[in-house]
Formats: C-alpha cells, sequence, structure tokens
C-alpha cells in the first residue's frame, strides 16, 4: 500500500513460523539457502512483507498458513522495518527471502539489478489483473511479479465538519473551482479545508487531472514541463496561499487520516488505506469518500500497488509461483480486502468487493482513469527531490520546480538506458 503508516515490528525476525522456523543469520540474512530443498520434499519459505497495521500481518501470516497446511511446506512471514532496506542489504548478500513485497518505485531497479525472477508467463489468468498495474510490474514488455492489491486516492470528506460549514451533498465538488469555494469555506475554527501530504503521490493527481503526468505512457521521455503540469501546480499553490490547503506538518498531523481523523482537516486526499485506519483509530468520526474532482482534462487519480517479488536467487521458485497464485486468488484478495481494505488487483475480484463495499466506491470507480506511477530504474532519487521541492511550493516557482524535475528525470532515463 501506499501509505506512510507502516507497522513498527521490533525485528525483522519477530516472525511467525508456520511450521518449521527458519531463523535469521547473524548477519541480517534470511537463512542458509544451502539448507533450503530446490525440489521434492517438504520446502521451506521465507516471505518478507512490510504491513500497513496488524490487521494485514494476521491475514498474511493466516493466508500462508493455509497454503503451507495444504501443500506441506512451511512458510516463515517477516515483518519488515524498513523493507527497501532490508531487501536491499539481502540482494547484496546473495541470501534474500524467497518472497516479498516489492515497491512499485524500487520494482525497476530490483529488476534491472537481476534480483527479481520473472514469474509472469506461468500465471495463465494474467489478464484479469488490471491493466495499469499489469505494466507497472513489467519489464520490457513482460510481466514479471502479480500486483497484490489496487489502491486508488479519492477525496475524503468529514461530514460533521462539512454540515457544520452549511454545506450539503450538493456542495460536493466535482471541478477544482468548486474544490477551491468550498475548501474556503471550510476553512476556519482551527479547522483547514483541504489537508494533504506535500509529495507526488498525493499532489500527481491535479497533474493527471490537468492532462499531464511525469513521464510519456512509454516512460521513455519526460513530460514534466508541460503547461498541463505548470497549470496542476499553479492550482495547488493557489490553495496554499489562500490557506484553504496546508500540508500536514502544519496541522501536527502526520498523514491525511490523523488531519481527517482529529478534526483539523475538513477533507483530505487519501487511499483506500484510509478505510481501515479510520476504523481502527478514529471509528467514531463519520466521513465520506468522494471522486476527486475533475480538473481541465477530466478526471484522474493515482494508482498504487506493491508486487509479489520472487527472488532470483531462490531455490524455491517453483513452490513460490504456487503461493503466489493463492495469495493473490480471487478468494483471497476478497478476504485481505476484508482485513485490512486493500482493493483487490484482480479484475474479476473487483467487481465482487464493489458489490460489497458501497462505501468504496469513489476508489473503486477511480481504477478507470487512474495513473500508474513511475517505474524507472535509478528515478527513485528524481521523485524523492520532487518531493522536497513540492514541500516549498506555496512560495516556490511552479515552473522552477517542473524545470528540476524534467532535467532530473532526463538524465535518470539517459542512465536506465
Amino acid at each position: 500500500m501506499a501509505t506512510s503508516r507502516t507497522l513498527s515490528a521490533a525485528a525483522v525476525c519477530a516472525a511467525l513460523a508456520l511450521g518449521a522456523v527458519t531463523g535469521c543469520s547473524s548477519s541480517g540474512g534470511f537463512g542458509d539457502s544451502s539448507a533450503k530443498q530446490s525440489s521434492g520434499g517438504k520446502q521451506s519459505l521465507t516471505v518478507l512483507i512490510a504491513t500497513s497495521g496488524e490487521a494485514e500481518t494476521a491475514a498474511v501470516k493466516a493466508s500462508a498458513a493455509g497454503w503451507a497446511q495444504k501443500t506441506g511446506n512451511t512458510v516463515t512471514v517477516q515483518i519488515a522495518s524498513d523493507i527497501n532496506q532490508q531487501l536491499g542489504q539481502a540482494f547484496a548478500g546473495g541470501n534474500p527471502p524467497d518472497l516479498f513485497y516489492v515497491n512499485s518505485d524500487q520494482f525497476a531497479n530490483y529488476a534491472k539489478g537481476g534480483s527479481l525472477y520473472p514469474y509472469g508467463d506461468q500465471i495463465p489468468d494474467a489478464s484479469d489483473f488490471s491493466e495499469q498495474l499489469r505494466k507497472a510490474f513489467s519489464r520490457d514488455g513482460k510481466l514479471t511479479c502479480l500486483p497484490k492489491d489496487s489502491s486508488t486516492l479519492g477525496l475524503a470528506v468529514n461530514t460533521t465538519l462539512w454540515q457544520r460549514a452549511g454545506l450539503t451533498e450538493a456542495d460536493y465538488p466535482t471541478t477544482w473551482q468548486q474544490l477551491a469555494d468550498v475548501a474556503a469555506k471550510l476553512t476556519k475554527d482551527g479547522v483547514t479545508g483541504l489537508v494533504t501530504t506535500p509529495e507526488y503521490q498525493r499532489l500527481g493527481v491535479f497533474m493527471k487531472q490537468a492532462g499531464g503526468w511525469i513521464t510519456n505512457p512509454e516512460q521513455s521521455a519526460m513530460t514534466a514541463d508541460s503547461p498541463a503540469d505548470k497549470q496542476a501546480l499553479e492550482y495547488v499553490q493557489s490553495l496554499l496561499k489562500a490557506g484553504s490547503a496546508k500540508y500536514v506538518s502544519e496541522v501536527d498531523a502526520g498523514w491525511g487520516g490523523e488531519a481527517l481523523g482529529k478534526g483539523k482537516a475538513a477533507m483530505t486526499i487519501e487511499g483506500n488505506w484510509l478505510k481501515g485506519a479510520m476504523a481502527k483509530d478514529y471509528p467514531n468520526v463519520p466521513y465520506k469518500v468522494l471522486p476527486l474532482p475533475a480538473g481541465p482534462a477530466g478526471q484522474g487519480t493515482l494508482a498504487f500497488s506493491n508486487c509479489w517479488g520472487i527472488a532470483a536467487k531462490s531455490t524455491h521458485q517453483a513452490a513460490g509461483v504456487d503461493l503466489v497464485k493463492h495469495l493473490t486468488s480471487a478468494d483471497q484478495q476478497l478476504e485481505f480486502a476484508k482485513a485490512f481494505g486493500v482493493m483487490p488487483s484482480r479484475t474479476s475480484a473487483l467487481a465482487a468487493y464493489a458489490a460489497k463495499y458501497p462505501e468504496s466506491k469513489a476508489w473503486v470507480d477511480g481504477v478507470a482513469h487512474a495513473q500508474s506511477p513511475v517505474t524507472v530504474a535509478g528515478f527513485t532519487k528524481v521523485l524523492t527531490q520532487f518531493n522536497t521541492d513540492l514541500q516549498s511550493l506555496r512560495t516556490g516557482d511552479p515552473a522552477t520546480v517542473l524545470g528540476n524535475l524534467q532535467r532530473n528525470g532526463e538524465q535518470a532515463l539517459k542512465n536506465a538506458k
């Protein structure tokens, strides 16, 4: 999930062993790979995940336990405190876990480095997974790993604050101008109309709605310094200057859900992980999720996911593919949705999810006009700098911000070839 709310694990080895435990080595690896069976007999697999909370941890462990019981194999689910760092160290040490979450922003780096086992051609019903997510986890046109779930962004509204401002359902914004108008009306008495995080993973929705984006669809050329992207950042800047929009740090919140739950924000831009977080942390705060207002080019949101990576150096690749098939089955994805709020990445399961959870309709409908993240090897630093520049957007120059993104991105694309 694309959220900064991750479980702080006591240690990566604080794992539930389903059957015999494969312990971590003293060097921080994931067991002695030489002792693993590559074929025949019972196999012991390690799985490393970055979790959004206890609900996700329990659900993944339960699913892995079910597969282990059915196959006779054993699985050790380990919880990462910093999955990118730990995977990087494991790959460098030549002893990675068998299965692991792969962030979309790290996928290209791992794939280019030869760390991932490409198993997409072994999934006969791969077309059931949404096209934009399949594209996000493909390299050279070939599906490398399956997206484990899906998330989009919507406009979450604190309905108590909405009504207190004299607004009704008829005032729900469907355009940029209407969003600006209601944000201004909602900003009073210590409440800010719109609060979000200062990152492209949220503000990028306005770039999409304006008809722009960071790269072209093929991710072969930068398009950041376009008039459409400039219009998007100027719009966000206008809200920040007016005081009707603020970043989470300005209202003493860690993310949009906290600002919404604490009554600091009347509206925020967040994904469907908000559902589980609000139920757990702010169960008495009423809210509604709306489609993001359309911009000059129409509707637009962002799509997020992790994929189930299998290590190229794993000696359990066949068993790993079978486990991934289990974890990404339609029934299992719906179980995950029930447990911790994610949406299925399978189109067939998404339809069932939409029927069961009508309150998530805005997120589900967003799949049709969602922009996938940039997945170019070596692009992480470019986006990190972009996010740094966005933090000072209120007083900065949008054209300069986008110009820096354009130049940095062009260099990264050149190096990625």
